[in-house]
């Protein structure tokens, strides 16, 4: 079964829509990895935002 692993790819581009969302007053909810019936709160996992 496929995992919903974030790769580093996915860190680095949810770090910028991050940032362009905080550019114009945009607040991002999560970034969500799916694969299957799986998936992966990037949010909850710190991955992308900052602390």
């Amino acid at each position: 079964m496929a995992r919903p692993t974030p790769s580093p790819q996915d860190v680095v581009i949810t770090k910028k829509i991050v940032d362009a969302g905080d550019t114009f007053d945009i607040e991002v909810l999560d970034h969500m990895v799916i694969a299957a019936a799986r998936f992966v709160s990037m949010r909850e996992r710190g991955l992308g935002w900052s602390t």
